[in-house]
């Protein structure tokens, strides 16, 4: 059984009182990462488990994954130009 967007959207809602509890600086990169988990709901749809916030936490650690990807190639160039 894959979840459903409804499940997917309050699991998303749940943390909003964490992203609450957080200083206003941290508050609005949480607000911006779950935002960004949006994207990824149709992928969510995939995971079979009754825990949703598996699904939930794998999209973050995905985006996670992305920009640590896209700034170790950005740095790789700079490195190179630096070389020449």
């Amino acid at each position: 059984m894959s979840l459903s967007d409804r499940e997917v959207m309050e699991e998303l809602e749940s943390w909003k009182g964490f992203g609450d509890a957080l200083k206003a600086e941290d508050r609005e990169l949480f607000t911006e990462m779950l935002r960004q988990c949006y994207e990824y709901i149709p992928s969510m749809h995939s995971k079979t488990s009754p825990f949703s916030a598996e699904a939930l936490l794998m999209s973050i650690l995905f985006m996670q994954h992305k920009m640590i990807a896209r700034l170790t190639s950005e740095a790789e160039e700079l490195r190179k130009k630096k070389e020449v």
